[in-house]
């Protein structure tokens, strides 16, 4: 099997590389192919001593953040996200692809290359967050799709499930709808009528969720719009930040500060560690018909790594195959 890396797209395309080198190393069952400036792959082939363990495909064209998603797939059709979306098309081999590069052009791409399951309304882009019990919360949408509809969000909730379930092997994933309020009344238009079929449906919803729940751990997938997805996910890494900074300002104000430190160093590190995006690897589009993950556009190399990890549970555990025999199960 194969797996295709974008790596021009991102912030740190020398990341990427090492990335691709990383995973070509640790699974040598997969075949990796480079998609990118041919000559910038060499050089950090030549720098890692990894000569050889990928295949590449040069692009002499990027899609940057600045242009229009669907103007760009329609006419780069040089750039390293097109090539590597139609090498993840053509070849019956890939299961799948990383991408830091921009999200409206992978979710573009992925849908008009690729291709959407039938009966999948819009790809929602899943992200995963560390929660207090010492496991990942997922979020769908977390910025795909900032207008919705009540049977998008339902989609949703049917997507993140599947994924949860071949990620963490829970039978019946908990679900909640992120609202102002864990009254069933609560919430404007949409979040009420998506309460609605999701209490009606064969999923485990617990109800709503207020926001500041998101990290306790009692949720396994939580479902909103992308809008209110994107906002929360980036408080969430925003108050982590904040927090790190305030207590290294304040480990520092004084001598004693310091001595504790020393006593609290290593929970410290692993405390950060656990908070950083990096561990964990992009967020998938669920409801396109391969693997298509959107990694970070500061991602290093271990990002890299950890999104072909995600790949691989998600063709191991048949993820595309349990959402489309789902999705066509509610459509009947």
């Amino acid at each position: 099997m194969r797996v295709i890396i974008d790596v021009m797209g991102g912030d740190r395309p020398e990341e990427i590389v090492r990335g691709a080198f990383l995973s070509a190393k640790k699974f040598g069952d997969t075949k990796f192919v480079a998609v990118g400036d041919k000559a910038f792959v060499y050089k950090i082939a030549a720098e890692e001593n990894a000569g050889g363990l990928l295949d590449v495909i040069d692009a002499s064209e990027v899609v940057s953040n600045d242009e229009s998603p669907t103007m760009a797939i329609k006419t780069k059709k040089d750039s390293s996200m097109v090539k590597s979306l139609y090498a993840l098309k053509d070849d019956d081999d890939a299961i799948g692809m990383v991408s830091t590069g921009s999200t409206g052009a992978v979710l573009t791409g992925g849908s008009l290359i690729i291709g959407r399951l039938p009966g999948i309304y819009r790809p929602t882009l899943l992200s995963q967050i560390p929660n207090e019990v010492g496991g990942v919360t997922c979020i769908a949408d977390s910025g795909a799709n900032v207008d919705a509809h009540p049977e998008w969000l339902y989609q949703f909730a049917v997507m993140g499930s599947a994924y949860m379930r071949a990620m963490t092997g829970k039978e019946k994933p908990s679900v909640a709808l992120l609202s102002v309020g864990t009254e069933e009344h609560k919430g404007n238009e949409l979040t009420r009528a998506a309460y609605a079929l999701l209490k009606n449906s064969n999923l485990n919803f617990l109800g709503n969720m207020e926001a500041r729940e998101a990290l306790s751990g009692d949720y396994d997938v939580l479902v909103c719009d992308g809008y209110d997805g994107n906002i929360l996910i980036k408080s969430t890494e925003g108050a982590a930040k904040t927090i790190m900074s305030l207590l290294k300002q304040n480990v520092m104000a004084s001598a004693s500060a310091k001595i504790g430190y020393l006593f609290m160093k290593k929970a410290l590190r692993n405390l950060k560690n656990y908070m950083d995006f990096n561990n964990y690897g992009g967020g998938p589009f669920l409801g396109i018909k391969k693997a298509v993950i959107k990694a970070h556009g500061a991602s290093k190399a271990s990002s890299v790594y950890n999104s072909v990890i995600q790949i691989r549970k998600i063709h191991d555990g048949k993820v595309i195959e349990a959402i489309s025999r789902e999705v066509a199960e509610v459509n009947e």
